[in-house]
């Protein structure tokens, strides 16, 4: 079922149950999947990498948001998005913990023949072509930093 079928029924849902802070989420996703349908040279159609991205962008939207309302003290604002970063996170595929996304870099390291903080964007291009979806460039970013530091 497509993602935009499966939100359209969990909002379907979260209005029965008066779930706001659900609904919240679900209409934001719902509002980036037409955006990206009715986008020049879309088709129409997203495949599911695109829409994994499209999630992905909206996850790293509201954490940046997020971190901004708890510089600025805003706990109101950054509970709404938290609860939507919640939300739109259960559509993700599961994330990997820092020390499988550690292992799964060494070797790729490894594999690539990185050496130096030098090849770090031939490190990148692999980690984030063979990570896609199960973590976010940021973090694999500053992992391949370190790793390639010692």
């Amino acid at each position: 079922m497509a993602l935009e079928q499966i939100v359209n029924d969990q909002i379907k849902a979260a209005m029965l149950a008066k779930d706001a802070a659900k609904l919240r989420g679900l209409r934001a996703i719902k509002a980036a999947v037409i955006i990206a349908k009715t986008a020049e040279g879309a088709g129409g159609q997203l495949a599911e990498a695109d829409e994994t991205k499209l999630l992905q962008k909206l996850v790293k939207q509201r954490k940046d948001s997020l971190e901004i309302y708890r510089q600025q003290n805003r706990a109101d604002l950054a509970q709404t998005e938290q609860e939507e970063i919640d939300v739109i996170e259960a559509f993700l595929p599961k994330q990997l913990s820092e020390e499988a996304l550690k292992e799964a870099l060494v070797k790729i390291i490894a594999d690539t023949g990185a050496a130096s903080p030098a090849d770090m964007g031939k490190v990148m291009a692999a980690a984030t072509k063979q990570l896609a979806g199960q973590a976010d460039g940021k973090t694999i970013s500053t992992i391949v930093k370190s790793l390639l530091a010692k």
